[in-house]
C-alpha cells in the first residue's frame, strides 16, 4: 500500500515539474540592443568597473581567473561582446539573469572586462 502512495506521489511530482518547466527562461528576457564600440570596450573606467563587478560577484561561480569555478570555463577570445552581454543579461542554463541587479551601464562595463587584455580566464 505504502508503495503505491509513494509511486502515485512521485508520478504527480514528475508531472507537475515537466508542466510547469522552470519559473523563467532567457527567452522572457527582454535584452537591450547595444552596441559595443572600439571605443566603449577599451575605456578603462568601465574596465576598472567590469573589474569590480567580476571580482565581487562573478568569480563565486566562475572562479578568480574564470576556472576553476563552478560555472564553465571562459573563453572570451571566442566570443562576439554582444553574446557576452546577452548571457549577463538573460542568464543560460544554471546562470542567472543580472539585467534586474545591475544597470545597463554595469552590464556593458562587465563586457568590456571580459574582453579586454586584463582579463584572463
Amino acid at each position: 500500500m505504502e508503495i503505491r502512495i509513494l509511486a502515485g506521489l512521485t508520478a504527480i511530482v514528475l508531472v507537475l515539474a515537466v508542466w510547469t518547466g522552470p519559473a523563467r527562461s532567457d527567452d522572457e528576457i527582454e535584452v537591450e540592443d547595444v552596441t559595443f564600440t572600439e571605443e566603449i570596450l577599451n575605456d578603462p573606467e568601465a574596465i576598472k568597473v567590469g573589474a569590480e563587478i567580476w571580482h565581487d560577484q562573478c568569480t563565486h561561480c566562475h572562479g578568480a581567473k574564470a576556472y576553476p569555478g563552478k560555472a564553465p570555463k571562459l573563453r572570451p577570445r571566442q566570443y562576439q561582446p554582444g553574446f557576452v552581454f546577452h548571457r549577463i543579461t538573460a542568464g543560460f542554463k544554471g546562470m542567472p539573469p543580472w539585467k534586474d541587479v545591475y544597470t545597463l551601464e554595469e552590464r556593458m562595463a562587465l563586457v568590456s572586462y571580459i574582453m579586454s587584455k586584463s582579463f584572463s580566464p
